[in-house]
């Protein structure tokens, strides 16, 4: 893995667990046929590479659902507020 091509991706992505999700999805696709959205450098090139580059150059983004996100913290906070709540079985 280039870490000059990780750096540039980062930028453009900077949650590294969406990143990460994001280069191992696409990882996946390239191995599997898939074409690449950029000319690779080398017919060797390496998949998480030329899925780094992708990202790096603007080729490949991240959709990111915040409402999902909002949704998921309203229900965390919801369930602690439920789970503070003693027990029928507490004595």
């Amino acid at each position: 893995m280039n870490v000059e091509l990780l750096k540039k991706a980062h930028e453009k992505i900077p949650s590294i667990p969406v990143l990460v999700n994001l280069i191992s999805k696409r990882e996946k696709q390239l191995i599997n046929g898939d074409k690449p959205l950029i000319r690779p450098l080398s017919s060797d090139e390496d998949k998480v590479d030329t899925a780094l580059r992708e990202v790096a150059e603007g080729k490949l983004i991240a959709e990111i659902d915040f409402d999902a996100i909002q949704r998921a913290e309203d229900a965390k906070k919801r369930w602690a507020k439920h789970s503070a709540l003693r027990s029928i079985f507490d004595e």
